[in-house]
């Protein structure tokens, strides 16, 4: 006879397991170490992002800039640009044949309604020493010093200046910049915040974009200079104006003779931007209202003359290519001068201004003002 169970009966009770009756106790350490090492395994670049050309900003030059040496400045392709006169060989000058265009200054003309004028090239343009059989350029754009990748710009389409890249250089005056620009393409491991030693390759030369650059005019467009002011992103996003390239955008670079910066190196091959801006020729004085002292002058002290920022107004000396060379208190007489207007010119150097090709400041009647050019100048410097 079966031994079965009566229907409706229940099973006798089970012990718990020990370890569930402590559950309690070792969850909170297993949780804790969890997270310790889930913190040891994630990948570091998680954890620390790479920097983006917003967030890659200056460094505190107040204290850097005067502990900084002058700093081995080489050319950025394998051309030799110490030619006097300048040929077609080592510069590409624009489709007029002109090898003077291809030159830092008011070296170009442009048209509108039928009147032809002045304009600026900021930068200079290096032909290529050797093309492959298409054309295409097989020169590399080389770092014409040590530095760190501050902004990339991958897309041809996005800028006059196609697909470029652009350096940082500790210079004694403060950082420097050091733009390679029509590019056909960029070296696939440059990353923005890449610290760069003189001479690495960052793409190879081309002519992008297209649309203004063919390829028989294939070329580096270099320029070296200082940025205007560290909160142009800013002021460009609140306009709400595109493409956004940051505070890396043309109107941000103020940029001095590539060739003549070249020229100032010392016998060991060092620049100082330092050293060089005060030999480059004051082409105006001009007198702005101002609330504080501009971002270019806390980055760049040394370009400040005199007692500290009293307030209200001050004084600028400006090159022909819109670089402030230096920053002062404005007099009485000078602040009378201004009167309610936002800015007064106060000297002119003919000479000096030349062709006048940015148009800053205009002819008006036997004086000069500031033009429209210059207002949008004077409203990026103060911003």
């Amino acid at each position: 006879m079966w031994n079965t169970p009566l229907l409706n009966s229940a099973p006798p009770p089970r012990a718990r397991p020990l370890w569930r009756r402590f559950l309690w106790l070792w969850l909170p350490p297993l949780l804790l170490l969890d997270v310790w090492l889930l913190r040891q395994l994630w990948p570091r670049r998680n954890a620390e992002p790479e920097p983006t050309a917003a967030e890659f900003g200056p460094l505190d030059l107040q204290t850097s800039a005067a502990e900084t040496p002058p700093w081995p400045l080489r050319f950025p392709t394998e051309q030799n640009l110490v030619r006097d006169p300048p040929d077609a060989t080592v510069f590409m000058p624009t489709a007029a044949g002109n090898v003077e265009s291809a030159l830092y200054g008011s070296t170009r003309t442009g048209e509108q309604g039928g009147r032809v004028f002045p304009t600026f090239h900021e930068g200079i343009d290096i032909a290529p020493a050797r093309r492959d059989r298409r054309g295409n350029p097989l020169d590399d754009a080389l770092a014409v010093g040590d530095g760190r990748v501050a902004y990339i710009q991958p897309h041809a389409g996005n800028s006059n200046y196609g697909i470029y890249v652009l350096l940082l250089h500790d210079d004694p005056i403060g950082e420097v910049y050091s733009l390679y620009a029509h590019l056909a393409r960029i070296c696939p491991d440059l990353r923005v915040g890449q610290a760069v030693a003189a001479g690495t390759i960052l793409g190879r030369l081309g002519n992008t974009p297209s649309s203004i650059v063919p390829r028989a005019r294939a070329h580096l467009h270099f320029e070296i200079g200082l940025l205007v002011n560290r909160r142009f992103a800013e002021r460009y996003r609140a306009l709400r104006r595109t493409p956004d390239h940051g505070n890396w955008h043309g109107m941000n670079l103020s940029g001095v003779d590539p060739l003549a910066a070249f020229a100032a190196r010392n016998a060991e091959g060092r620049f100082s931007m330092a050293e060089f801006l005060p030999t480059v020729p004051t082409a105006f004085e001009i007198a702005v209202r101002a609330r504080r002292l501009p971002d270019y002058f806390e980055r760049y002290p040394s370009l400040w003359r005199g007692e500290a920022f009293a307030g209200g107004a001050l004084a600028l000396g400006v090159s022909a290519g819109g670089v402030v060379l230096y920053g002062r208190n404005a007099t009485g007489p000078e602040v009378e001068r201004l009167g309610a207007a936002e800015a007064a010119v106060l000297s002119v150097d003919v000479a000096a201004l030349g062709r006048n090709g940015r148009r800053l400041i205009a002819r008006d009647g036997a004086g000069w003002k500031l033009g429209s050019n210059g207002r949008e100048w004077l409203e990026i410097l103060l911003y």
